[in-house]
């Protein structure tokens, strides 16, 4: 177990599947499996332990042994999964499965029934690289409700953020609205606190047309 616990570690580290495959000569595969699993779990938080030897050799178990025994859970099966449908968490689902049906399985049961019943599918995703002053992303908000002298209702805000795609460094500002005016007047004021003007702006909405903003010649 001790180095499917290393690989959720450096997993929490944001490092990649491939630079932990390289450094712990295991497959890219096998780190895969291991990010999935500890993603169903919620392992991959940070801020959260990491779990013990014990459950892990749970869940890593083979399918071959798993098929063999029947799950606790398993008579529960349609309270359970219509609880997770709702987002509702594992640890929940087993307070639940106690109040109301006097359940005596375990945490990890539950888990591994949900692992096998419900896998968790993970969203396709596209790592954005950019060199330094290529290109900035900008986006609004929601905001707060707020109050001003002289208006009786607390009225909506936006919030505006520009956000330099390879420092990270963010400029922001609350707006009234999110008219096209204010929308390029939020632009000019980035600029003005970046000093500088990005080679194209990225719309976090926009999946496949770039805005181009070309510097101008100094």
């Amino acid at each position: 177990m001790y180095e499917i616990r290393q690989i959720i570690a450096r997993l929490r580290l944001g490092e990649s599947d491939r630079d932990i495959a390289r450094s712990q000569a295991v497959g890219r595969k096998t780190v895969a499996a291991v990010r999935t699993k500890a993603q169903v779990y919620g392992w991959l938080d940070a801020a959260g332990t990491l779990p013990e030897d014990a459950l892990l050799a749970q869940v890593f178990v083979s399918t071959r042994r798993r098929a063999q025994n029947v799950s606790s859970v398993e008579r529960y099966r349609e309270d359970v999964l219509a609880w997770h449908a709702q987002g509702i968490q594992a640890t929940t689902i087993r307070q639940a499965l106690i109040r109301k049906h006097q359940f005596t399985g375990s945490l990890s049961a539950v888990y591994l029934f949900l692992d096998a019943n419900a896998p968790w599918t993970p969203e396709a995703t596209v790592i954005l690289d950019f060199e330094v002053a290529k290109c900035a992303q900008g986006d609004f908000g929601q905001g707060p409700l707020l109050t001003a002298p002289g208006v009786s209702m607390p009225f909506k805000t936006w919030i505006f953020v520009m956000t330099l795609a390879w420092s990270r460094h963010q400029y922001c500002e609350i707006v009234r609205d999110q008219k096209v005016e204010t929308w390029l007047a939020c632009h000019r004021h980035a600029f003005k606190w970046f000093n500088g003007v990005p080679h194209m702006i990225l719309p976090d909405y926009v999946t496949g047309n770039i805005i181009d903003v070309m510097c101008p010649p100094r």
